[in-house]
């Protein structure tokens, strides 16, 4: 039977011109900006908000080569992935607030002729500000394509699917030296408090992860924080340049960070984390200060994503 496979992200500018449609996208989504009047208000902020911060992101894309690298990894991840699964599964990638979108990824595998499929976010944590909102994009291109009624197995979550939490723990095991005194500090994207307190299980499926993955490293001192927060409103604390700064003052030395909620290098990774934080790290007094690698295309991973498609597959 032929199996589309749609993957789930959030996307990203792959120019920089792109930086402020894309913002613009991404701040007209009521769930990721909400305030009161925002039925009225968003669109017209959005836009403000995006003209004024794509200048100030400018510079951080240019040096990533002018574009979002998650966008080539992501093609990247959809190519191994269709060679892991074999000649009867189509796999595509819908992105939330750049292309590919979700219309193009619901034609392509409408007119390979599917006939189930498989959502999977590329969001191990389910949020709804990240899978909800790609779900509810997802739901209506499948609408306008008439594809409502197709058999379908929705993953939510995986936080922790074994093959994935190895495949964390192998990033881990190569950035590790053998006998020392590091910690380990899991840095996981932030999300505002609200929505943990109206629901939403994001943190409590991160602490699963966090929990999982250390079952590899028992002994090994260990914290977790939040990064990537913006705007006036209380997100999830720690927060991770705080947290550094806490380390900093226990007398932490050995600091190495896992981008625990992230399955490839985007800006929060090769800016955020190894630029900002190095930096603070480094003058806070911390010596040395590793990330371990994001999982990209490694085969552990794309290995992983083949299990847990084939175990949705299993569902039908």
């Amino acid at each position: 039977m032929k199996t589309g496979v749609i993957l789930l992200n959030m996307g990203g500018p792959d120019s920089v011109e792109a930086i402020q449609p894309f913002l613009e996208n991404l701040f007209s989504d009521p769930e990721i900006l909400r305030f009161p009047l925002s039925s009225l208000l968003q669109k017209p902020l959005a836009r403000f908000i995006s003209k004024k911060r794509a200048v100030k992101v400018a510079p951080l894309y240019e040096a990533m080569g002018g574009e979002s690298p998650q966008c080539r990894i992501t093609a990247e991840q959809v190519r191994l992935l269709g060679e892991e699964l074999g000649d009867n599964y189509r796999v595509v990638v819908a992105m939330r607030y750049w292309n590919p979108r979700a219309d193009a990824a619901v034609r392509e595998v409408k007119e390979w002729g599917a006939e189930r499929l498989v959502v999977l976010p590329l969001y191990p944590h389910y949020s709804r500000a990240t899978t909800g909102t790609s779900l509810t994009d997802l739901e209506a291109s499948l609408k306008a394509a008439g594809l409502s009624s197709l058999p379908r197995v929705t993953v939510t979550s995986w936080e922790d699917f074994p093959p994935y939490v190895e495949a964390l723990a192998e990033t881990l095991k190569e950035t590790l030296k053998e006998g020392e005194g590091t910690t380990i500090l899991f840095s996981a994207h932030g999300l505002p408090e609200r929505l943990i307190k109206e629901g939403d299980p994001y943190l409590e499926q991160i602490e699963r992860t966090v929990a999982a993955v250390m079952e590899h490293f028992s002994g090994v001192p260990h914290r977790l924080s939040f990064q990537s927060r913006t705007g006036p409103v209380k997100w999830l604390e720690p927060y991770t340049d705080e947290m550094i700064k806490t380390l900093a003052g226990e007398g932490v030395e050995e600091l190495t960070v896992l981008a625990v909620s992230f399955v490839s290098d985007h800006i929060e990774t090769l800016q955020e984390i190894d630029v900002e934080y190095r930096d603070l790290a480094l003058e806070a007094g911390i010596k040395s200060f590793r990330r371990a690698p994001a999982l990209n295309v490694r085969p552990t991973f794309i290995g992983a994503l083949a299990k847990r498609v084939e175990a949705a597959v299993a569902e039908f």
